[in-house]
């Protein structure tokens, strides 16, 4: 492209507009756009001496301001994590009468998330509101941000358009001055996440939206990766300006032939073949404090990944007990297959049960109820959004990275096996009976329909100190034969025999004529311990 390009001449900065339902967001937009329209945001010596101290250096002469709008309801969460890359500056809307409120603190969370720079815009001069804000934010990345009463419709929600809004001027030079330059990246494949589509008459279908990452040019060819398809790019705007390209944090309509409108509302246009469809995925995962709930292996939440979110069933898991369980330093960490983890119940918090500190590291396998398509190493965050949004708890549950992801409709066969998660197993029975010095014969282990031949060979140990394998069964209920290598212990026989004839005084006999158990339990247990790995089509059990 030649240094004269059109399109090198404005910075589109986007703002993220963020707060609760009802606190004023579309109104206080409404407001600033009608007022910055007349208002330039331009290089000009005039703009200068309104006051903008931005240096836009030589690519830019202007200075674009996107407003985007984050909803304050469930689909906030999936509105914003979607375009979260390409927000620069977030402002956060607070009703000065309600103050923060549940979706107000989901706001700052997924600011921090993926934010770096907040306005405060309240809705009147309330000097204990702006305390009790910055009392809040004192511990999040946005403890010095800068806190800016408005009225935007100063009659309330019904009063006439007339009425003069409050402040915005002032809201106005403010956002001039927290604009920095971002960073935008021409190279890599191209995201461009749409949240609108329609056709024009005689032109084709105008897809809108921002530019995530990468670039666009005409002629290109795209991919809409949910529907398989690919396009060529017929035309390019920029705020109803043709241009030849596009790239990243840019807001633009792309223009294809032969394609309906209907057919994508919202979604995601990329480099051909650079975004995976994925129908489950392990994720680095680290629960947001706030949360109050518990998180359990195989319960059902929103999970936001890429521009879609999605219902998925999440099992935790971790690192084997005694192993260097350090909290995690970076949700980015490259997972390993080679390794062992241990199935976890839930997600553990602090350095475990009732301790404090920070949570060890562990990781969640997602199994999505749609195929989701999404970037490697994208943010991923669970939600609850089901709870009452009037509950005054925050639904956001965790955050993670996709690590690897499974693209295959048969993944529990060809990909889950090689996920090494195991359960430990514990069982315990007892001594019936002494048959010679090296064997016993054990009951209340296993059920009577339990196909003894995959237990053969199993190591089990005796209260007594004693370790023995398992050699088979022993009649047609469940009983067992035990080899004992090193021999019974004489204080355990004499144990086991007392109490055999203690037994078989008051004892009866079973259907194959063994003895049946009646009154106390022998007093000699049997221990078998194993694990299991949970993805082992062969159901294996293996001890160490």
């Amino acid at each position: 492209m030649s240094g004269s390009d059109s399109r090198t001449k404005t910075l589109n900065f986007n703002v993220g507009v963020l707060g609760h339902v009802d606190s004023g967001k579309t109104s206080l937009a409404r407001a600033l756009s009608s007022t910055a329209s007349t208002a330039a945001f331009d290089k000009n010596p005039q703009s200068r001496e309104r006051g903008i101290t931005l240096d836009l250096g030589e690519r830019y002469d202007s200075l674009q301001f996107t407003l985007v709008d984050c909803p304050g309801h469930a689909s906030l969460i999936k509105t914003i994590i979607g375009g979260a890359q390409i927000i620069d500056l977030m402002m956060l809307v607070v009703d000065v009468v309600k103050g923060v409120q549940t979706q107000t603190a989901e706001c700052l969370i997924i600011g921090e998330l993926t934010c770096r720079r907040m306005v405060n815009k309240r809705q009147s001069a309330v000097e204990k509101m702006t305390k009790r804000l910055h009392k809040t934010l004192e511990n999040t990345r946005f403890k010095d941000c800068p806190v800016i009463a408005v009225a935007a419709k100063p009659g309330g929600p019904e009063a006439p358009d007339t009425e003069e809004s409050q402040g915005i001027p002032e809201l106005i030079q403010l956002l001039k001055e927290q604009t920095y330059l971002p960073q935008r990246d021409p190279g890599g494949d191209l995201q461009m996440a749409v949240d609108h589509c329609f056709s024009i008459r005689g032109q084709g279908t105008v897809m809108t939206g921002t530019v995530l990452q990468g670039a666009l040019s005409i002629n290109d060819t795209v991919e809409i990766p949910a529907l398989k398809v690919t396009k060529k790019v017929k035309s390019i705007q920029m705020f109803r300006k043709p241009v030849s390209m596009a790239m990243q944090g840019d807001r633009v309509g792309v223009c294809v032939t032969q394609f309906d409108p209907k057919l994508l509302e919202r979604g995601v246009v990329c480099t051909p073949g650079s975004l995976r469809t994925l129908y489950a995925a392990v994720i680095s995962v680290r629960k947001i404090g706030y949360f109050k709930g518990s998180l359990s292996t195989r319960s059902k939440l929103h999970i936001t990944v890429g521009h879609e979110t999605v219902m998925a069933k999440v099992s935790f898991f971790g690192l084997p007990p005694g192993s260097a369980n350090s909290a995690a330093s970076s949700l980015e960490t490259p997972f390993v297959f080679d390794r062992e983890y241990a199935h976890q119940d839930e997600y553990v918090s602090g350095g475990g049960e009732g301790s404090a500190g920070a949570d060890p590291e562990q990781w969640a396998l997602l199994e999505f109820e749609r195929p989701v398509t999404c970037p490697s190493l994208c943010l991923v965050i669970g939600s609850k959004l089901d709870t009452d949004i009037h509950a005054n708890a925050c639904r956001l549950a965790f955050q993670g990275r996709l690590l690897q992801g499974f693209e295959e409709k048969n993944y529990s066969e060809t990909g889950l096996p090689r996920l090494r998660i195991y359960k430990t197993k514990q069982k315990e029975g007892q001594v019936e009976r002494v048959t010679d010095d090296y064997t016993v014969i054990g009951r209340s282990l296993f059920k009577k329909e339990t196909n003894l031949q995959l237990f053969m060979g199993l190591k089990v140990t005796l209260s007594t100190g004693e370790s023995g394998v398992i050699e088979g069964g022993f009649g047609q209920s469940g009983k067992f034969k035990i080899r004992i290598q090193e021999g019974l212990l004489p204080e355990t026989k004499q144990l086991l025999n007392s109490a055999t004839k203690k037994k078989s005084k008051s004892g009866a006999k079973g259907p194959a004529g063994e003895e049946e158990p009646r009154g106390e339990a022998q007093p000699v247990s049997i221990h078998l311990n194993f694990k299991r790995y949970v993805f082992d089509p062969h159901k294996k059990m293996v001890q160490s």
